[in-house]
């Protein structure tokens, strides 16, 4: 903090941060202003970067195979974290398709479908409650990501994705410090 000063019941801080450091606080400065809050930035000068890393509380749920997304799929998975997408998209596999509610990454099969039986019950599936996902723009995915992770931009959507798809090989590659 560089400066601190009140008048009139308005608080001015200035502070010397690093450009990094605000990509994703835009929304979190919102919140804690209660969207009453002005923020202004404007470069200082060039400094090396000194290494640090933000690292996320809660982890990514990732698509465990390609195909398109079902309800049953997605309703199965809700419980774990908040989703990205809904029913009927198209998906492959590590894609990121939600944030878990724990620490850590999850493979999980959004693509499962009910296996039909002639059996019915009563009230089966009218308990099911789906949840809206959390739909994410460019300024979002940005935030969102972490150094294993890339966004993909497409003139139709943009995806979270892994950058090591395949789940063995992300774990040797975190075995042996290559990501």
């Amino acid at each position: 903090m560089d400066n601190m000063e009140s008048t009139d019941g308005i608080t001015y801080l200035e502070f010397t941060v690093a450009t990094k450091e605000l990509i994703g606080y835009r929304s979190e400065f919102i919140t804690d202003t209660n969207g009453l809050g002005i923020i202004n930035s404007a470069f200082f000068e060039f400094q090396k970067d000194d290494g640090f890393q933000r690292e996320r509380e809660r982890g990514s749920l990732v698509a465990h195979e390609s195909g398109e997304t079902r309800l049953y799929g997605l309703t199965g998975v809700q419980d774990q974290g908040e989703l990205f997408v809904g029913p009927a998209v198209k998906v492959y596999k590590g894609q990121i398709v939600g944030q878990n509610s724990r620490s850590g990454d999850m493979r999980v099969n959004v693509c499962k479908e009910k296996k039909l039986s002639n059996m019915r019950s009563k009230g089966d599936g009218s308990a099911e409650h789906f949840n809206t996902p959390r739909i994410m723009g460019l300024e979002d995915a940005l935030e969102y990501i972490d150094d294993t992770e890339l966004v993909e931009i497409t003139p139709k959507s943009i995806r979270i994705r892994k950058v090591i798809l395949d789940e063995i090989e992300a774990r040797k590659a975190a075995k042996f410090g290559k990501h």
